[in-house]
């Protein structure tokens, strides 16, 4: 039993869609969650200064005792994870879009994914690509404006929805069945896309996925905790008022 906790950080809030299934999966498990508000979005920054933002969190997180860091954003994922392990000595779990569980579930050999530009660009998400998607058209979606929206805690209002219209019509057009949702922003408007794409369109996202191999690097690391009595801790490089309202109403969606 490793009684140390596990810390989770994104460029803002999105990251809490992870940390819900991570906290589903472990409850024993003490987390601390690093909104990096301050610096939000992510996406159009230099690589280098996300590198440079995520080296700072983790050693945030490092004094706070962690474990082992869960990086709950797409795009730093991309930018700067494989640095973050090449630098500190403890585990790093990292986002990866649902391209393969996506690929497995279409039947109409169309997916459609959303993300952000950065994302989009990144070479992982090319090499998954690649690698999952032989014989599945796969059309990208850049989604600039969705996370500011989240950021706003404005899920379901006239905003969000009239871009979310804008960005998957020409994916359902293109005959997408399944969306895969690659920005852990996103997740939160997932009853708003419903709304719009119907029934019948599978909407994928990798938050269970990241939360089941969290658990399995704990094991593999001997460092879970099956006797604790859990919690989160929470921290934000922007407005603390603010944060506090957003991670309670996004903890309760």
């Amino acid at each position: 039993m490793n009684s140390h906790p596990i810390g989770l950080f994104d460029s803002g809030v999105g990251g809490i869609s992870v940390l819900r299934e991570v906290q589903k999966l472990l409850p024993r498990e003490q987390l601390i969650y690093y909104a990096d508000s301050g610096h939000c979005p992510y996406g159009g920054k230099p690589r280098e200064e996300i590198i440079a933002r995520a080296c700072v969190i983790t050693e945030f997180l490092l004094a706070q005792g962690a474990k082992l860091i869960v990086v709950a954003c797409n795009t730093a994922t991309i930018a700067a994870v494989e640095h973050l392990r090449a630098t500190y000595p403890i585990p790093f779990v990292g986002m990866e879009p649902a391209v393969k569980p996506a690929v497995a579930h279409t039947r109409s050999g169309v997916v459609g994914v959303l993300a952000t530009g950065a994302a989009l660009a990144g070479e992982k998400f090319h090499n998954l690509v690649a690698k999952h998607a032989q014989g599945v058209r796969m059309i990208t979606q850049p989604c600039p404006g969705l996370v500011e929206c989240v950021e706003r805690g404005d899920l379901d209002g006239h905003q969000p929805r009239r871009l979310l219209e804008q960005y998957t019509e020409p994916l359902l057009r293109a005959g997408a069945d399944t969306l895969v949702l690659g920005c852990t922003h996103y997740p939160f408007l997932r009853p708003l896309i419903a709304d719009i794409v119907g029934p019948k369109i599978t909407l994928l996202d990798t938050g269970e996925a990241v939360a089941r191999q969290t658990r399995r690097v704990l094991e593999r690391e001997q460092l879970l905790n099956d006797h604790g009595d859990g919690g989160v801790t929470w921290h934000t490089s922007g407005d603390a008022v603010d944060f506090e309202r957003l991670h309670q109403l996004l903890m309760a969606t």
